[in-house]
């Protein structure tokens, strides 16, 4: 996520499906207590969190 890839992109990587990776960014998002706000993308504040320890 942090290299901005998608979701696809991330599977490839991982050598797993699309779904699984979704599934995980999702269990990332519920673990950093992001939940989904049209205001914000979640995807640059769990990048942000990780950056931030």
């Amino acid at each position: 996520m942090a290299e901005g890839c998608s979701n696809t992109a991330i599977a490839g990587r991982l050598f797993v499906t699309e779904g699984a990776a979704a599934k995980h960014i999702s269990n990332i998002f519920v673990k950093l207590r992001l939940p989904p706000d049209s205001d914000s993308n979640r995807r640059v504040l769990a990048v942000l969190a990780c950056l931030n320890g």
